[in-house]
């Protein structure tokens, strides 16, 4: 009945040119690192100014972590995992939920900080952003790993996958 309404899936096996996922989700790996180097670099030279740089990059890469999780659901939801694809691409899935209320906290603390004492940052948020750091970097194994190495969204897996190839 709404299959007419829906886009014909391309030979990416997506409603629309390529993937957006990968695109966002790079701003948002991005804000985080630079974020959390410009508050370290604060935090070690004394330049308070870095702390304001370290704050919108949190900022702006909590907004955009939600974006890219919403076309990230969509892309993996039309991904066709095969086998083994599939345990990785749920631990991404879970990790990127998982990052996104992670981000959230952080940045809400972070807040309250800047709120508090903008000119200095304690050295328990300082070790939380190299344990999201890692988490991120973690993440972003996963996500190449999902596309280096399983293929997902890329032309010869999808067509493998529709002429039932992959299981």
């Amino acid at each position: 009945m709404f299959e007419n309404l829906l886009p014909a899936l391309n030979n990416h096996n997506l409603p629309y040119p390529d993937t957006i996922h990968p695109i966002v989700v790079h701003f948002v790996i991005a804000m985080v690192l630079f974020g959390v180097v410009c508050d370290a670099i604060g935090y070690f030279t004394k330049n308070t100014r870095l702390f304001e740089v370290g704050w919108w990059n949190m900022v702006f890469a909590t907004i955009s972590i939600f974006i890219a999780i919403i076309f990230g659901q969509v892309e993996a939801g039309l991904a066709t995992p095969y086998a083994a694809a599939a345990s990785d691409l749920n631990l991404h899935t879970l990790l990127g939920w998982s990052l996104s209320a992670i981000l959230a906290a952080i940045t809400g603390w972070r807040y309250i900080i800047r709120l508090k004492s903008p000119d200095s940052l304690p050295t328990t948020y300082l070790g939380f952003n190299f344990a999201l750091t890692a988490l991120v970097l973690f993440q972003v194994y996963l996500g190449d790993k999902l596309v280096w190495v399983y293929g997902l969204h890329t032309e010869a897996v999808v067509e493998a996958a529709r002429g039932g190839l992959l299981q």
